[in-house]
C-alpha cells in the first residue's frame, strides 16, 4: 500500500491553469531595473496599456491596475455607485464580481444564468429590474460576466440595459481573446475590466485593467488609482483615492505576454477540442461550447456537465476525486453568489440553473502549456473513471 501511495505522490502535478511565459518577459523586466523604473508608473505601464488598446481595436482607453478586483471597484465608482444603491450582478461568477459592490455600501442583486452561455439570463435580469422599479429602487448598474471566456448574450443584455437606462460594467476578467460577432470582449461595457492574475489567459503575476470608452474616464480611473492626488506642489486630496496602479515590473511581464496572447488562446481552444473528442463516446457528459458562430471563446477553462441520470451514476465529484488521486487538478464551477453564506440575505432573481450548473459542472485542466504526456494522463484517468 505504501509503495502504491508513494508512486501516486511522485506523479508531477497537472494544474488547472498555470502561468505560461512566452520568453520575452525578462527583457522588459531587465529594462525596468536598468532604467530604475521600479515603480507604479513607467514605460512598461504605458506600453502595456497601448498594446492592450491596439489589441482590443475599438477606440478604447486602458488603465493598468493592480488587480481585476481593483478595476471592478473603480468601475463601479465611475458609474456612480454609492452607499445605499443596488447593483444587478451575475450569480454564477467568482466573488470578485460582487465584492466591490459591498465595498461601496451598495447591495448586490443576483441574477440566475441561462443554459446557452451559462451567463446572466436576460429574462431574469428584466424581471429583476421591473420588480425593483415597482419598489421604486432603480438599480444603479449591471455587472455581467463572460464566464470562463464564453461571451454573455451581448445583444440581449445590452438591449435591456438601454431600455431601462442602466449602465453595464462588463466583467471580462476571464475573456481576453474572446469575441462576439467579431468584436473583442472587453469593449462592450460602459466600462469593462480585464484580469491578469496568475491563472488567466496571460498574466502579469497579479494585475488587471479598466477599459473605458473615452480618455476622460480613463484619466479619472488613473487619478483614483494613484491616491487621488490633486494637482498641487504638495500632497492634497479632495477625493478618497486608492493604491491601485500596476507596477512597471508587472507591466513588463504583461508586455511580453501580449506577444503570445493569440498563440495561447489557440492552445486553449485546442484543449477544448481535445475534451470534445475525448467525451464524444461517453454518455451523460456535455462539454461547454459556443452556442453558435457568433460566439468565439478563448476557452480559458474547459468545463463539462456530468448528468448522473445518464452517466450511470457517475458524477462530477466522483470524477474530481478520481483526477485528484492521479495528481491532476480539476475544480467545480463557481459556487453561485446567491448560495454563498456572505450573500445569503441578498435578493435573487431566476430559477435554479446556476445551482444545477454548480452541482453538475467541473473545470478541467486547460493550460496553454499542457504537454502531450499531460493530455495522455488526463485521458487515461477520465476513461478509467467512466469505465
Amino acid at each position: 500500500m505504501f509503495l502504491l501511495l508513494n508512486t501516486k505522490m511522485t506523479k508531477s502535478k497537472i494544474w488547472l491553469s498555470s502561468p505560461h511565459m512566452g520568453g520575452s518577459e525578462l527583457a522588459y523586466i531587465h529594462e525596468a531595473f536598468e532604467s530604475n523604473w521600479v515603480a507604479p508608473l513607467g514605460p512598461n505601464v504605458t506600453g502595456f496599456e497601448k498594446t492592450l488598446e491596439d489589441y482590443l481595436d475599438s477606440n478604447v482607453h486602458v488603465a493598468a491596475l493592480s488587480s481585476g478586483t481593483a478595476a471592478l471597484h473603480l468601475g463601479l465608482i465611475l458609474l456612480g455607485v454609492t452607499a445605499g444603491d443596488s447593483v444587478l450582478c451575475q450569480s454564477m461568477t467568482f466573488s470578485a464580481s460582487a465584492n466591490p459592490i459591498v465595498y461601496l455600501g451598495a447591495t448586490p442583486i443576483f441574477i440566475d444564468s441561462e443554459t446557452q452561455t451559462w451567463n446572466m439570463c436576460p429574462v431574469a435580469l428584466e424581471a429583476a429590474i421591473e420588480d425593483q422599479l415597482r419598489l421604486s429602487k432603480k438599480p444603479k448598474a449591471i455587472v455581467s460576466v463572460h464566464l470562463y471566456g464564453m461571451p454573455y448574450q451581448v445583444e440581449a443584455i445590452h438591449k435591456i440595459a438601454e431600455k431601462y437606462d442602466i449602465p453595464v460594467l462588463e466583467d471580462s476578467a476571464e475573456a481576453l481573446g474572446s469575441s462576439f460577432k467579431g468584436k473583442k470582449c472587453g469593449t462592450f461595457g460602459d466600462i469593462s475590466v480585464l484580469s491578469f492574475n496568475g491563472n488567466k489567459i496571460i498574466t502579469t503575476s497579479g494585475g488587471g485593467a479598466l477599459v473605458a470608452p473615452d480618455k476622460v474616464l480613463q484619466e479619472k480611473a488613473v487619478f483614483l488609482a494613484t491616491q487621488a492626488r490633486d494637482a498641487a506642489p504638495h500632497y492634497q486630496h479632495s477625493e478618497i483615492g486608492y493604491n491601485y496602479r500596476m507596477s512597471n515590473i508587472c507591466a513588463g511581464i504583461g508586455r511580453g505576454q501580449m506577444a503570445v496572447l493569440d498563440k495561447h488562446v489557440g492552445y486553449r481552444r485546442q484543449m477544448h477540442q481535445f475534451y470534445i473528442d475525448l467525451f464524444a463516446p461517453i454518455s451523460g457528459v456535455t462539454v461547454f461550447s459556443e452556442p453558435d458562430s457568433s460566439y468565439h471563446s478563448n476557452h480559458w477553462l474547459s468545463a463539462i456537465l456530468v448528468d448522473p441520470k445518464i452517466s450511470g451514476g457517475k458524477t462530477r465529484e466522483g470524477l474530481r476525486l478520481a483526477l485528484e488521486e492521479e495528481n491532476i487538478e480539476s475544480r467545480p464551477l463557481w459556487k453561485p453568489m446567491h448560495l454563498q453564506p456572505v450573500f445569503a440575505d441578498c435578493p435573487y432573481y431566476g430559477e435554479t440553473i446556476a445551482k444545477t450548473l454548480f452541482d453538475e459542472g467541473l473545470c478541467l485542466p486547460s493550460g496553454s502549456n499542457l504537454s502531450d504526456e499531460d493530455r495522455e494522463r488526463i485521458a487515461e484517468s477520465i476513461i478509467r473513471y467512466f469505465k
